[in-house]
């Protein structure tokens, strides 16, 4: 199969997938993930760093489409390539420089991601469930990936975009998705949050001064010590939220329309 043609099924699949409702999405049980494009390389870290730098000014380095899967990529300055639909399964980027880089469609179960500079990243139907991006930066990214299961404690999301694009849903809701993900002390501040779904998740000590949680799905999540100062609640949904211990809830815009919450917290 060509890869262009490979890079169009991956997105589909994808595609496919998040459009399914929570129950439905056993679907990626169908993904054979012991095949070599979930499993193995096709370049290595040697590779890529010396395909980088031998880049000319302006350009960058295609690895759309490409398996990367187990490969050890930690501190790499990657702001010059293009991961479209790459395959990072297992993969380790700690502390590596994506600010900027398009990982839209990309695949990254059970990868480790820890103190990685996203700011600014494209992650429109990444699929990063199970990974570790604990004191990652992803302030300025558009997020409508889905981080469920991950660890993102400590994570920086300020001015981050996690709204679904309501001008192109045809393949169904693409928002910020966060199911059973540990979120603890993670910096939201002015994000846009709209719609976006937050649900069994811990967000002890998140700040979300200024954040806009419009009509966000947050039911059976822990906000114990969370800021939510400034913070627009219009809609949102805390059904079955911890939320006995929320800071500054009194300082949210649109109080009385949020969803869910104990009538003494109003």
């Amino acid at each position: 199969m060509e890869e262009k043609s490979l890079i169009v099924v991956i997105i589909a699949v994808a595609a496919a997938l998040l459009a399914l409702p929570a129950r439905a999405q056993s679907m990626m049980d169908q993904v054979d993930f012991s095949s070599d494009a979930y499993s193995k390389a096709e370049m290595s870290r040697d590779e890529i760093v010396a395909a980088i730098s031998k880049l000319k000014a302006g350009e960058k380095l295609d690895l759309s489409g490409k398996a990367l899967n187990g490969l050890d990529l930690s501190g790499i300055d990657l702001r010059r390539t293009n991961l479209q639909a790459a395959r990072l399964m297992r993969a380790n980027l700690s502390n590596a420089d994506l600010e900027g880089v398009n990982l839209d469609s990309a695949w990254s179960l059970n990868s480790t991601w820890k103190g990685a500079n996203l700011k600014g990243a494209s992650m429109f139907q990444t699929q990063l469930q199970g990974a570790n991006l604990d004191g990652a930066n992803l302030s300025g990214a558009h997020i409508a990936g889905d981080f469920s299961k991950a660890s993102l404690k400590n994570a920086i999301f300020d001015g981050a975009d996690l709204s679904p694009n309501e001008s192109n849903q045809s393949m169904g809701l693409m928002r910020g998705t966060f199911r059973n993900t540990a979120l603890d002390g993670a910096s939201f501040k002015n994000a846009k949050m709209r719609r976006s779904l937050i649900e069994f998740s811990s967000l002890r000590g998140a700040d979300l001064t200024g954040a806009d949680l419009t009509n966000a799905e947050l039911g059976g999540s822990n906000f114990d010590g969370a800021n939510l100062s400034g913070a627009d609640v219009n809609g949102a949904d805390f059904t079955s939220a911890g939320t006995a211990e929320i800071k500054n809830l009194n300082e949210a815009k649109n109080l009385a329309q949020a969803k869910g919450l104990p009538a003494n917290l109003r």
